[in-house]
């Protein structure tokens, strides 16, 4: 008898097959018990169900010398499964995330793996316009690279403070979005499932499901972009807080920062920071003609050292502020989502020069494992990470 989906037994149990898989895949059947503490009838009703809803595929070998069972024994052959992520019939992932100069969009597959996506600008959008027109191109965009795979849904995350259970934008003031219905007004343009999330918390949980094994014990999350928050996990469950509105360290001050802030105090992380402030101050140094910090990086990146200089100063301020976070958290890896960090190491280890005491952080302090597609597979993990969690919704 198939599982009731909705079941919470199923569900907790189809979830321990399919998390097996992502983990240790390709993997035989008869292995997936004692890794997951399911009995072998269990596993098997939960992966002739995942197979059926096309989220496992059987291989033809298990590579390496364990393909078989072993030939002086009888049995049939072991038959590897693994997630389904084949070019004919592997589901994927939209994925979309709203910044404030331009959105990204996505296809990501079961294992985080991006094959293909697109920037688009702001340029000239109004706030009230931005959703319609952002649906839009991402209408043309999944037309363009829809090669028959299944489409599981849309993922979005954004800065600010966004509501999940609803899919609303509570609060974005850098696009000017309040009380917005983003994931009703995507889906009804767009004819798919939508999910929304602020974007520190889709990359804590893309750092759970697709990065380092450390991370599902507990994580801390901090980005920095043109909005800066954060997000802390423990036991793969990122938290919330009431209203959804947990991360918000704009306002946290920062050892050693005298810069203004728009609160009236000085020395706020936002205010130190954040992508507008140093695009600025890269504009006033003259490193740059216009305020971005991409041409900064990029600046950097061909030996100006006035360009150098500004990312080591913006890292270490990252740093001190990380130290406040680590000694509150004391988490097993604290991700740093930050432009520059992320393409040169150089800049990840002035972070954590700044955090100081390496012999109680040592390198726990890390970038996103997806690197410069950290954006685009946190969006789609917005829809992924419920999926790992119930996979009998689709079963």
């Amino acid at each position: 008898m198939p599982p009731t989906p909705g079941d919470s037994r199923a569900a907790a149990n189809a979830a321990a097959v399919l998390r097996t898989v992502l983990t240790q895949g390709p993997i035989a059947r008869s292995d997936i018990p004692k890794l997951c503490g399911l009995s072998p009838a269990a596993v098997s009703r939960q992966t002739t169900a995942l197979l059926r809803a096309g989220l496992l595929r059987e291989l033809r070998e298990l590579p390496g010398p364990s393909a078989t069972a072993d030939p002086g024994a009888p049995g049939r052959p072991r038959i590897p499964l693994d997630l389904h992520t084949g070019p004919v019939g592997g589901p994927l992932a939209a994925g979309l995330h709203v910044g404030v100069p331009n959105s990204t969009f996505s296809l990501v597959d079961l294992r985080g793996r991006v094959p293909a996506r697109r920037a688009f600008p702001h340029a000239g959008r109004s706030p009230d316009g931005l959703p319609a027109a952002i649906a839009g191109e991402l209408a043309r965009f999944l037309e363009e690279f829809d090669t028959g795979r299944p489409l599981l849904g849309l993922g979005a995350a954004l800065g600010g403070w966004v509501r999940p259970a609803d899919g609303t934008v509570v609060r974005h003031d850098a696009l000017g979005w309040h009380g917005l219905p983003l994931a009703a007004e995507l889906s009804q343009r767009l004819g798919l499932p939508v999910s929304v999330d602020n974007h520190a918390r889709a990359i804590a949980h893309a750092e759970i499901l697709f990065g380092r094994p450390e991370a599902r014990s507990s994580l801390l999350h901090l980005f920095i972009g043109n909005v800066v928050d954060a997000a802390f996990g423990i036991e793969g469950t990122v938290h919330q807080g009431p209203g959804a509105a947990a991360g918000d360290v704009a306002h946290l001050p920062v050892p050693g920062s005298r810069t203004p802030c728009a609160c009236g105090r000085t020395g706020c992380l936002q205010a130190s920071v954040c992508d507008s402030v140093t695009g600025a101050e890269a504009v006033r140094r003259g490193i740059v003609p216009e305020p971005s910090v991409n041409l900064l990086v990029d600046a950097a990146a061909t030996g100006d050292p006035r360009a150098d200089r500004l990312l080591r100063e913006r890292a270490r301020t990252v740093g001190r502020a990380a130290a406040l976070l680590l000694d509150v958290f004391n988490p097993a890896v604290m991700v740093v989502s930050e432009l520059s960090s992320i393409l040169q190491d150089c800049y990840l280890e002035e972070i954590r020069d700044a955090a100081g005491d390496p012999d109680r952080y040592g390198r726990r302090i890390v970038a996103p494992h997806a690197g410069p597609a950290v954006l685009p597979v946190a969006a789609a993990t917005v829809l992924l990470a419920p999926l790992f969690r119930d996979p009998s919704r689709l079963t």
